[in-house]
């Protein structure tokens, strides 16, 4: 149906039908028994979850190219076992050798949804976690479990992960 001939009312009211019907039904679903109760709330949450939802900004993820996907992956695979290594020795070695911190990684990728993949990247690889990301999301926060060199660890989440995921999310 084209956007132009909805009505006014209903655009306002109800600016997503298969939300609100998705909505409608999983509550439903998810309640043992269908009542009038289950039934009322039910359609409350219909109608107010699509006129929020509309109201959010939403970014839509723009893919590229997907060629380095296969080598990224790989590293990552790579770097996964290495590192549950390199952090079992480090955990069951001396504590007093552990030098855990914080850095900022500069970023280059703009796409919100590389940012995302970024951020999972770095704390699915063991030995690291994101923790924030700057309100202009030119930095993320990322801590090292054993920090020798801040500069070595960024150089590599950018030119391992960062580099590869701008061509994919551009």
């Amino acid at each position: 149906m084209n956007r132009k001939h909805v009505p006014a009312w209903r655009r306002r009211w109800l600016p997503s039908l298969p939300l609100a019907a998705t909505v409608f039904c999983f509550w439903l679903l998810m309640n043992d028994q269908v009542t009038t109760g289950h039934v009322l709330m039910a359609l409350v949450l219909a109608l107010l979850i699509p006129t929020f939802a509309a109201r959010l900004d939403r970014e839509f993820a723009r893919i590229g190219s997907l060629r380095g996907a296969p080598r990224m992956l790989g590293i990552l695979l790579l770097d996964i076992v290495r590192s549950n290594i390199t952090v079992a020795l480090q955990v069951l070695g001396p504590e007093e050798e552990i030098t855990p911190g914080f850095i900022w990684v500069p970023l280059d990728i703009a796409n919100i949804h590389g940012i995302a993949a970024l951020t999972s990247i770095i704390t699915l690889t063991p030995g690291t976690v994101s923790s924030a990301l700057s309100d202009d999301r030119r930095y993320l926060l990322v801590h090292v479990l054993n920090l020798k060199d801040a500069d070595e660890v960024i150089r590599e989440i950018k030119t391992r992960y960062e580099a590869p995921l701008m061509e994919i999310f551009p």
